[in-house]
């Protein structure tokens, strides 16, 4: 049996589990925790759009449908809220995670959680996520 995902506690609220042996926390910085629905656009080999679900000063975490693919050295993201209340675009950044979630029961749908480090951001990039940060969120994951 594949352990729970050891550094997500909303991957296991979800019902899912990480298919990854042992995953060594290297953030900077506390993680937060998406209030609503906000979405994510990453542009690299493809486009992958997904929910976001945590996020630093430093990158984010969101889940999508899909398949692996290989992480590409750089790609770009923008983050949207549903009734346009937010949204900021092309963000610079590195995918630093690809990870399958497994369902506990059988399920012919992929998820997966990718993980995101920012890249230079500008003065108002950073500006929009701090904002995003104080406003978006339900605090500390």
């Amino acid at each position: 049996m594949t352990p729970a995902c050891p550094l997500h506690q909303d991957c296991a609220e979800a019902g899912f589990m990480a298919n990854t042996k042992a995953t060594v926390e290297l953030r900077k910085r506390g993680r937060f925790r998406i209030q609503n629905d906000t979405f994510v656009v990453l542009r690299s080999n493809g486009t992958k759009v997904g929910s976001l679900k945590e996020m630093t000063m430093d990158g984010l975490s969101f889940h999508y449908i899909g398949r692996e693919e290989p992480l590409a050295e750089s790609a770009e993201l923008s983050i949207f809220s549903p009734n346009n209340d937010f949204y900021l675009f092309t963000v610079p950044c590195k995918i630093t995670s690809d990870l399958k979630l497994y369902k506990k029961h059988p399920s012919p749908i992929t998820m997966r959680r990718c993980g995101v480090q920012f890249g230079k951001l500008t003065d108002l990039q950073a500006s929009e996520i701090e904002y995003f940060l104080q406003n978006y969120t339900t605090g500390e994951a």
